[in-house]
């Protein structure tokens, strides 16, 4: 009986790793990035500094939660998810400039395959 409550255990444990690792959608449910400089995402600006990046979803819409690290600052970004050809071989930021600002375009993430697209 007790063989059989650690083998339930790992099994959930395993399980668990498996699902916050990469989703259906083909993302991971956890990321980092660092902006060097302020950054506009949809109608939010981020200072510059380290990131935290969550994925969340609510039906059928796909959201960014951006959570500043060493603070407890959460913006919330809708995005959408678009299929890459082939899993992405390194991470890609893409920005437009408005003005004095930095605009997010694009994530694109290591081993992922869907780019974020704001």
């Amino acid at each position: 009986m007790r063989s059989f409550k650690y083998v339930v255990i790992l099994l959930c444990l395993l399980s668990a790793a498996a699902v916050a690792s990469e989703n259906k959608l083909g993302v991971r449910e956890v990321h980092k990035v660092t902006f060097a400089t302020s950054v506009r995402i949809g109608t939010n600006v981020l200072p510059a500094g380290e990131y935290v990046v969550r994925h969340s979803m609510e039906g059928q819409d796909h959201f960014m939660l951006f959570e500043r690290i060493h603070s407890k600052d959460v913006v919330k970004v809708k995005c959408t998810l678009v299929p890459l050809p082939k899993k992405a071989g390194d991470d890609v930021t893409v920005f437009q400039t408005a003005g004095n600002e930095k605009v997010l375009q694009e994530l694109i993430f290591s081993g992922e395959t869907a780019k974020h697209v704001f």
